[in-house]
């Protein structure tokens, strides 16, 4: 069942998708800060240091950029997910610093069937990304919209 594809079915209230680990080096948090976010505490050791942050950290969209790489790997690349209406909540709890190791968990919330288009659903998921130290650095919830299983949406699976 590990590698089946999960459609809209499988994401019931309350389960819940482990994500990570990934580790969050210097060079792809300055590089990922040279091309998106080049703030002095992303892109120089010295200025992370002496700002509030404590040391070179990763952009907050950085942060979340991961964690989409790590629900991607966990559940969302072996889905029928057809995209994202958005994020309804963002909150960076601790900065995550060079040489941090991120992991945590995408939790369904509810799910409910589209009513303006048959075949499909959205699911509402909590994700807490964390630590090495098990501290929460990341919270989000948000929506992602699957086709449901034998739907003839016309929808192709991700990944």
């Amino acid at each position: 069942m590990e590698n089946a594809i999960l459609a809209f079915e499988d994401f019931t209230e309350g389960r819940v998708f482990p994500l990570g680990p990934r580790r969050m080096t210097r060079e792809e948090i300055v590089a990922f800060a040279g091309e998106f976010d080049p703030q002095p505490m992303h892109t120089d050791e010295e200025a992370g240091r002496a700002s509030l942050l404590g040391g070179l950290a990763a952009s907050g969209w950085h942060t979340n950029a991961a964690a989409m790489r790590m629900m991607f790997d966990s559940y969302v690349g072996r889905s029928t997910s057809q995209g994202s209406p958005g994020i309804d909540e963002l909150r960076w709890k601790r900065p995550v610093l060079a040489g941090d190791t991120l992991s945590g968990r995408s939790t369904v919330l509810t799910s409910r069937p589209l009513k303006s288009r048959p075949g499909l659903g959205v699911v509402r998921f909590l994700n807490e990304i964390e630590n090495q130290r098990g501290e929460l650095v990341c919270r989000s919830e948000f929506s992602i919209i699957f086709a449901m299983r034998d739907a003839d949406t016309g929808a192709a699976r991700c990944g």
